[in-house]
């Protein structure tokens, strides 16, 4: 990456590998899943509101840094681009006790199982939504069967 654009340096850059998570050599999503954990844990700390108007915001700004970084000839859904990964994890975090530690763990788990696996439709939104639109949706997608995995369990009588 030697292109001064897609540097540390550049708010784009910065925001799409959320703060670096995105730059380590090994599972870049797993890496910016984790370090999105955090920030949703702070939101979520403070309500349901104040998660979903993150979520909101997150989703806005990854679309903007993610045109932004292909402006400058980045590869479809390059590894290290991984505000997608911040967006979905925390539209799980909506559906999710903060406070339970099993909560936050299938969480993390069932997102990045879904997101990693691509069920349809997650797979066809990875393949055929061109451009920052479609590099988002697939992980929102991810995150909703996730989010109904725990809904599920909820349902079934698991305290998360």
């Amino acid at each position: 990456m030697s292109n001064p654009a897609l540097s540390l340096k550049n708010p784009a850059f910065l925001c799409a590998t959320w703060f670096g998570c995105g730059l380590t050599r090994k599972a870049p999503g797993t890496w910016g899943t984790l370090g999105a954990l955090p920030a949703g844990y702070l939101l979520s700390a403070m309500g349901f509101v104040p998660l979903l108007i993150g979520f909101v915001v997150i989703c806005g700004l990854g679309v903007w840094s993610i045109q932004k970084i292909y402006t400058h000839n980045a590869p479809k859904d390059a590894g290290y681009i991984v505000i997608d990964e911040v967006a979905g994890m925390w539209l799980v975090l909506l559906l999710v006790d903060i406070n339970s530690l099993i909560g936050l763990a299938l969480a993390f788990l069932l997102f990045r199982a879904f997101d990693i696996i691509k069920p349809w439709p997650v797979s066809w939104a990875d393949r055929t939504v061109p451009g920052a639109v479609g590099v988002m949706l697939d992980d929102l997608l991810a995150a909703v069967y996730a989010g109904l995995c725990l809904l599920g369990l909820e349902y079934a009588g698991l305290n998360l």
